[in-house]
């Protein structure tokens, strides 16, 4: 081969790579700060309704002011009878999100001792913020090794928890962030960067509601997700509110086919959700009986890869229906993980 040859397969095995990078829509150009400081996102808490009281104020002041200050968009979810939690919703553009969350532990932390939430406070200013993470971009978050999150904590000074179990009917699970207020605005800068680059795994999160714990309690989950769209709600007041009750891309920014719609006329979605692979075997079951009874009873397509989709080792099931069908796929498909790690938690206690 001549060199001048040698030069075009070079160029053209580039252009290959370049074409091949641009269809995996990969961004081979790092955000700078400033360009993270304006990326829109929302950034969920689960707060208690003690400190719910603190975050909204007497007659709403406080949530108004915070508003006014960063320039967000924010929301406390409606009080549910026999449950204590209640959530967080903050969207705006990242700058100002980390900023709204370091005010709001601001004031937990000044707020805490008047509305009695002795062994909160510590005496050295930190105050836990209980962060909502998709579980799809946890690894984002924790990093090789856990490395990232190491790298977090070393930056804010915080300390960082993941928990490893999904909150009740949603695939999201609970990152416990303890440090100052200016320690969690770091930590919040940080995480959000995370969850910016890894957006398009955020699209499809069932996103947790606290009413779904009441009614788990109740056992009012077997009446499936055809109703009260109560459901969705996030925030509080016409002026914020989840459209959905799974989180999907803003407008048409992320790429999709062409719409198809069910024989009713409604438009067909897909979701894909990762599943631990040690318990892909039970959402089968033996001979395909449990999931072939899953797509029946929702009416939704699921589909299941055959290998692990990354190094975490999950499987990743596709769901594609109306989006009353893909809703209630993804509660069967997550009752029948909780009934199995239920199962699994009491056979050494039955053994």
């Amino acid at each position: 081969m001549s060199a001048d040859e040698a030069i075009q397969t070079a160029d053209g095995g580039m252009h290959e790579l370049a074409e091949a990078t641009n269809r995996l829509n990969v961004d081979v150009h790092p955000k700078s700060e400033e360009e993270y400081a304006q990326s829109q996102l929302t950034l969920r808490a689960i707060v208690t309704s003690r400190e719910a009281g603190v975050i909204i104020g007497k007659q709403g002041k406080n949530v108004a002011d915070l508003r006014d200050e960063t320039g967000v968009k924010a929301g406390v979810s409606k009080v549910v009878p026999g449950v204590h939690d209640r959530v967080l919703t903050v969207s705006g553009n990242l700058d100002a999100i980390a900023k709204a969350y370091g005010i709001v532990a601001k004031s937990l932390l000044e707020g805490a001792p008047a509305m009695g939430m002795g062994g909160i406070v510590t005496a050295n200013g930190t105050h836990p913020l209980r962060l909502l993470i998709s579980h799809n971009q946890m690894g984002t978050v924790i990093g090789r090794q856990g490395l990232k999150i190491k790298q977090i904590q070393d930056y804010s000074g915080v300390r960082m928890v993941a928990q490893k179990e999904m909150l009740p009917q949603s695939t999201e699970r609970i990152v416990e962030v303890t440090g100052t207020p200016e320690g969690l605005q770091k930590a919040v800068w940080e995480i959000s960067k995370c969850l910016i680059d890894d957006e398009q795994r955020g699209y499809g999160t069932v996103l947790y509601n606290p009413v779904m714990r009441a009614q788990a309690g109740s056992g009012a989950l077997g009446n499936g997700f055809g109703g009260g769209r109560s459901y969705n709600r996030t925030g509080s007041g016409a002026d914020f509110a989840e459209p959905s009750y799974t989180r999907r891309p803003p407008g048409d920014v992320a790429p999709r086919p062409p719409p198809t719609h069910t024989e009713d006329g409604e438009e067909l979605q897909t979701q894909n959700i990762s599943i631990p692979s040690d318990m892909v075997g039970c959402i089968i079951g033996r001979q395909g009986s449990k999931i072939s009874e899953i797509r029946k009873s929702s009416g939704a397509r699921i589909s299941i890869a055959k290998a692990p989709h990354d190094e975490t080792g999950e499987r990743m099931f596709t769901i594609t229906g109306s989006a009353a069908n893909n809703e209630k796929a993804l509660y069967l498909l997550y009752e029948n993980l909780e009934a199995e790690k239920m199962r699994r938690s009491q056979a050494p206690q039955d053994a």
